[in-house]
C-alpha cells in the first residue's frame, strides 16, 4: 500500500502465537496538538509499544486488499444500498458531517462569551479537525455564506484502511453467508392456523436478507460477503458506527483534562451539530417509482411512519437496518406492548361497562339516593356546614362504575396479564437478539465509552479479552454511587413535601370555598388539586433529569449500557414517586387518619382529609385519569406542534442566510444543508421513561380503573406512528447503535408487575367496598337492604350536644368514638384477602414462569449448533496449523436451515479461527 506521511501508528504487539505476517493497523494518531495532548484514541501504557512505524502492510495481505493505505484510491461506484451516498457515482460518499455557525456581526461573538471564548473554540475545532485528518479520515469543509454570518460544513469519509481497523477493533459483525429472513409473527401464524385472512399483514419491499455472520477480521477479508466491492461492503450504520468511534475518542487537547471527543466539543459549542446522513429525501419523486427504486428511508415512511399504516406490522427488520438494533428494540417492545393491550382492553372495557349496567340495579346506590334527608352529616372541615348524605347521590353512583365485584377478576387477570406479557417479551427479545446477532454484546463485544476511557486514571487487564483496557477502582465508584445517591434520596424528599403541599391545598379550599357563595367554584375546588399536581410534577421532572444525567457521569461507569442502566434507574426512582406518591396517597393514606367528630386529627393545625362521599376510589380514579391521561395528551401535543415550530424556525434562520448571500433556491439544497435543517435526534430515554410509566399505572391502579388499558392502547397507536415519523421525517439520522435488549426497562417492568399485585389486593381490601358489602351479606342482609346505614356511625353525644344536633359520619365506631367489633372483624379479613390474592396470584404467575421458557427451544438448538461448530473450527484449524495457505473445510449445509452466527465458548473471538 502507499505510505502516508502523515500518519505514524503504535502496534500492539500480540503474543508471538497469534501475531499476523503484518501490523493490526492503527492504534494511536500523533496529532499536531501542541505540547501535553496525547495523541489518538485510547492509550497504551507499556513501554515497548513506545515505537513508531509508518503503516505499509498491504503487501502481506490477502490477495488484492489493501488494508493499511490511507491514500486516495479510486472506489467502484457499484454499491449494495444508497445509504449515505453523496452526489453522483463519481463523487465520493459523505460518511459523516460535523457543522458549527459563525455570527460574523460586530460584538455577536459566537455563544456570547467573548473575543477570547471564540478563539479557543477555534483553535479546539482545528486541532480536533487536524487530529481526524492524522486519524486517517478525508476532511472536506464546505461554506454557506451570508450576510452577517456563515454555516460550516465538515464532509467526513474513512478511506478503506479505516473501515477495516475500526470494524475488527470495534468487533462489528460482518456476513459470511446469506440466508432466507427468518422474521415471523405469533399473530400471523395464529391466524393462518385458523384459515382467517391477516389484515395487519403488507409485504414490504426490499426486504433486508439474514446472514451468518461473524465478527470481522481483516486477515480473513475474501471468506466474507461482498468482499470484492469497498463501496459497498460495509453498510452504511457501519460506517456510521466506525465514524462516531473516531469522533468520540480523537482529543482535542488536554486527555486528562477532558478535552476529548465529539460529545464534549457540541457541549462546550465548538460545534452545532454532528450527525451522518440519511439516504435522501423520504417522500417519493412525483413520478412514483417502484418499489424496488425506494431508498430505506422512503420504504420506512411509505411501509411504517405514514398515518396510513395505524393498522399494519412494524417492519422491524428494515428499522433496524436503518436506525440500529437500539431502535429497532424499542419499536419492537412498543409494538408488542401495545398489542397485549388488546385483550387487557377489552376485558376492562366489558368490566366498565358491567359496572354501568349495576348502578342502576345496585340496592345500597338506590337506598342512598332516595333517603333525601335521613342521614344528615357531619361537616367535612372546621368551618363547613352539615349535609346530606343524598346529595352525593351522583358521585357514589360514579363510584359504583369502578367499584364492583367484576374489579376483582380484573385485578386478577391484569396480574397474570403482565406476568405473561413479561415472560413473552423475555422470548421475542431473545429471538430478535439472536437474529440480528447481538445475543451477546454487552459480554462479549461492547467497548469502555470513551468519556469513560479519557478519564480513567489508570488502565488494567481486561480478564474476558485480554486486552490492557482503562480502569477506574470499584471502591472509588462505589462511593461516587452512594454520594449520587444521597442526593437521588434529597429529591425524592422534595416530591414528598410537594405532596404534602398538595394535601394542605386539598384541605384549604373546601374552607375557603365554604365561606363563598360560588357554586361553581365548589364543585371543582377538589378537583384542581390534580391539575396543580400535574404540573408540579412535569417541573421537577426537568430539572431532576437534567441533576441525573451529571451525577452518573460523575459515577465513572465503563461502558455505554451501564452508564444508560445508571442513569435510568435514578431517573425512574425519582419519577416513580413524583407520578405516583399522589395517587399512592389517595388510594392508602387518605381518609385513614381522620378522626372522628371532637376528636380530628390535623396535620401542621390543618384538619387531615376525608374521603368524598362516593369513596376514595373515585378519587383514585379521577387522578389516575388526570395525570395519565392528561400526561399522554401534553406528550403527544409537544410531539406534534414542538417539532414542527422548531424544524420551521430551523428552516426559516438557515434559508434566511442563504437568501441574504444572495443563492438561488432553484440551485437547490446539498444533502447535509437538508439534514441540518432537521432537529437533533434526543435519544430514547424519555420514550421508554413514558412507556413505563404508563405501564405503571395500568397495573398498579388498574382495580381503581378498568378503563386505563383503553386508554393506554389509543395513545399507543398513535405514539407508534408518531415516534416513527419522529425517526424517519422530522430529526436528523441518529448513528446507529448497538443494544442486546431493552437494557434495564425490563427488570423495571418487572418489578412493577410485582408490586402491582401487591397494590391491587390493598387497593381491594382497604379501598374498595367489596370486602364490606361481602361481609354484610355473610353477617346480616344476603341483598344489602340497610347497607349505607351500617357503614355510618353516630356523633358522640359530646359532639351532639355541643353543635346541638346529631349527625352521622363513615367508620366503623362505636357512640363513644372508639372501634366497634364489626371494625377488627373486618381488619381480620381484609389482611386474609391480602395475603390470600397475593400468594394465589404469585403462585400462578410463578407456575405461568415455569411453563413459558425465557428462550424459544428453536432459538436454543441454534444456540447449542453455534458452540458445537466453533469447536470444530477449532479442532480443524489446530490440525491444519503447519500446512501453509491450506483452506479450511469448514461445513455450512446444515447452517442454512439455522441461521447460525459462531461465537466460541468461553470468550474466544471467532475472528481468531482460521476456517473464518
Amino acid at each position: 500500500g502507499s505510505k502516508c506521511p502523515e500518519l505514524w501508528v503504535k502496534l500492539q504487539r500480540p503474543p508471538a502465537t497469534q501475531r499476523p505476517a503484518r501490523a493490526s493497523g492503527v492504534r494511536r494518531a500523533k496529532a499536531r496538538c501542541g505540547s501535553g495532548c496525547r495523541s489518538g484514541m485510547l492509550r497504551r501504557q507499556s513501554p515497548e509499544e513506545d515505537s513508531t512505524v509508518l503503516i505499509d502492510v498491504a503487501p502481506e495481505a490477502e490477495k488484492g486488499h489493501t488494508y493499511g493505505s490511507t491514500a486516495p484510491t479510486s472506489e467502484p461506484s457499484g454499491h449494495r444500498e444508497a445509504a449515505g451516498r453523496v452526489g453522483s457515482p463519481s463523487k465520493p460518499r459523505v460518511d459523516f458531517v460535523l457543522v458549527w455557525e459563525e455570527d460574523l456581526r460586530p460584538g455577536r461573538q459566537q455563544g456570547g462569551t467573548g473575543r477570547d471564548g471564540t478563539d479557543t473554540r477555534g483553535a479546539w475545532r482545528e486541532t480536533f479537525l487536524d487530529n481526524l485528518r492524522a486519524a486517517g479520515l478525508h476532511v472536506d469543509q464546505r461554506a454557506v455564506q451570508g450576510q452577517n454570518g456563515a454555516v460550516q460544513y465538515v464532509l467526513l469519509r474513512a478511506p478503506w484502511a479505516v473501515l477495516c481497523y475500526y470494524a475488527e477493533d470495534l468487533r462489528l459483525k460482518l456476513p459470511l453467508q446469506e440466508l432466507p429472513n427468518q422474521a415471523s409473527n405469533w399473530s400471523a401464524g395464529l391466524l393462518a392456523w385458523l384459515g382467517l385472512p391477516n389484515i395487519l399483514l403488507e409485504d414490504v419491499p426490499d426486504v433486508p436478507p439474514e446472514y451468518y455472520s461473524c465478527p470481522f477480521k481483516v486477515s480473513k477479508l475474501s471468506r466474507f460477503l461482498g468482499s470484492d466491492n469497498r463501496e459497498s461492503f460495509f453498510t452504511s450504520t457501519e460506517r456510521h458506527q466506525i465514524l462516531f468511534a473516531i469522533l468520540a475518542k480523537t482529543p482535542y487537547g488536554h486527555e486528562k483534562k477532558g478535552l476529548c471527543g465529539i460529545d464534549q466539543l457540541l457541549a462546550e459549542g465548538v460545534f452545532s451539530a454532528a450527525f451522518p446522513l440519511h439516504d435522501g429525501p423520504f417522500r417519493t419523486p412525483p413520478e412514483g417509482p417502484q418499489a424496488p427504486g425506494l431508498t430505506q428511508r422512503q420504504v420506512l415512511y411509505r411501509y411504517w411512519a405514514r398515518w396510513s399504516q395505524w393498522n399494519k406490522y412494524q417492519p422491524l427488520d428494515h428499522v433496524r437496518r436503518y436506525f440500529g438494533e437500539k431502535v429497532a428494540f424499542y419499536f419492537a417492545w412498543l409494538g408488542f406492548y401495545t398489542g397485549w393491550l388488546l385483550p387487557a382492553a377489552a376485558v376492562g372495557t366489558l368490566v366498565f361497562l358491567a359496572g354501568c349496567f349495576l348502578v342502576s340495579s345496585d340496592i345500597p346506590t338506590r337506598e342512598l339516593c332516595s333517603s333525601t334527608d335521613h342521614f344528615e352529616m357531619c361537616p367535612l372541615c372546621l368551618d363547613c356546614p352539615f349535609w346530606l348524605l343524598s346529595s352525593a347521590c351522583t358521585l357514589v353512583q360514579a363510584g359504583r362504575l369502578f367499584d364492583h365485584g367484576g374489579t376483582v377478576f380484573f385485578s386478577v387477570f391484569m396480574a397474570l396479564w403482565a406476568v405473561l406479557l413479561l415472560e413473552y417479551w423475555k422470548r421475542q427479545s431473545a429471538t430478535l437478539a439472536y437474529r440480528w446477532g447481538c445475543s451477546d454484546y454487552e459480554d462479549m463485544e461492547e467497548r469502555p465509552r470513551p468519556q469513560f476511557a479519557a478519564s480513567a486514571p489508570t488502565t488494567a487487564l481486561n480478564p474476558v479479552t485480554g486486552e490492557d483496557e482503562p480502569y477506574f477502582p470499584e471502591r472509588s465508584r462505589v462511593r461516587r454511587v452512594l454520594a449520587g445517591s444521597t442526593v437521588v434520596v434529597m429529591m425524592v424528599a422534595v416530591v414528598v413535601m410537594r405532596l404534602v403541599s398538595i394535601i394542605l391545598y386539598r384541605a384549604i379550599m373546601p374552607i375557603l370555598v365554604s365561606r363563598s357563595n360560588n357554586t361553581l367554584l365548589a364543585a371543582w375546588a377538589s378537583r384542581t388539586a390534580s391539575v396543580v399536581n400535574l404540573v408540579f410534577i412535569l417541573v421537577l421532572s426537568k430539572i431532576y433529569v437534567a441533576l441525573a444525567r451529571i451525577l452518573t457521569r460523575w459515577e465513572m461507569h465503563r461502558t455505554q449500557t451501564k452508564f444508560e442502566d445508571a442513569f435510568t434507574l435514578k431517573v425512574f426512582i425519582f419519577q416513580f414517586v413524583n407520578f405516583y406518591s399522589s395517587p399512592i396517597y389517595i388510594a392508602f393514606f387518605k381518609g385513614r387518619f381522620v378522626g372522628y367528630p371532637g376528636n380530628y386529627h390535623t396535620l401542621f393545625g390543618v384538619r387531615n382529609e376525608e374521603c368524598a362521599a362516593g369513596g376514595c376510589l373515585i378519587e383514585l380514579a379521577q387522578e389516575l385519569l388526570v395525570i395519565m391521561v392528561g400526561k399522554q395528551i401534553i406528550n403527544n401535543v409537544q410531539e406534534i406542534l414542538v417539532p414542527k415550530l422548531q424544524g420551521s424556525w430551523q428552516k426559516f434562520r438557515l434559508r434566511s442566510k442563504k437568501r441574504k448571500a444572495g443563492a438561488s433556491e432553484a440551485v437547490g439544497q446539498a444533502p447535509w444543508e437538508a439534514d441540518y435543517e432537521l432537529l437533533p435526534c434526543e435519544g430514547l430515554f424519555n420514550e421508554y421513561l413514558e412507556m413505563v410509566l404508563q405501564f405503571g399505572f395500568v397495573t398498579i391502579f388498574v382495580a381503581a380503573c378498568p378503563l386505563a388499558p383503553l386508554f393506554a392502547l389509543l395513545n399507543n397507536w398513535v405514539e407508534v406512528r408518531l415516534d416513527a415519523r419522529k425517526f424517519v421525517c422530522e430529526h436528523r439520522r441518529p448513528v446507529a447503535e448497538r443494544a442486546q435488549d431493552i437494557g434495564i426497562w425490563s427488570h423495571i417492568l418487572a418489578g412493577i408487575a410485582h408490586l402491582a399485585v401487591v397494590s391491587n389486593a390493598f387497593l381491594l381490601a382497604f379501598s374498595s367496598d367489596f370486602l364490606p358489602r361481602a361481609y354484610y351479606r355473610w353477617t346480616r342482609a344476603p341483598d344489602l337492604r340497610g347497607f349505607v346505614n351500617f357503614t355510618l356511625a353516630r356523633a358522640p353525644p359530646a359532639f351532639a350536644s355541643a353543635h346541638n344536633r346529631t349527625c352521622r359520619y363513615q367508620a366503623f365506631r362505636e357512640d363513644d368514638g372508639q372501634y366497634s367489633p364489626t371494625y377488627w372483624n373486618l381488619l381480620a379479613i381484609r389482611l386474609a384477602f391480602v395475603i390470600v390474592f397475593e400468594h394465589v396470584v404469585f403462585s400462578i404467575g410463578r407456575i405461568l414462569d415455569l411453563l413459558v421458557p425465557d428462550i424459544p427451544e428453536s432459538v436454543e438448538v441454534k444456540v447449542k449448533r453455534e458452540y458445537y461448530l466453533a469447536k470444530q473450527a477449532l479442532a480443524e484449524n489446530e490440525a491444519l496449523s503447519g500446512t501453509n495457505g491450506a483452506k479450511d473445510n469448514y461445513s455450512q449445509s446444515s447452517d442454512r436451515s439455522l441461521g447460525l452466527q459462531p461465537t466460541l465458548p468461553g470468550g474466544g473471538q471467532a475472528s481468531q479461527v482460521p476456517s473464518l
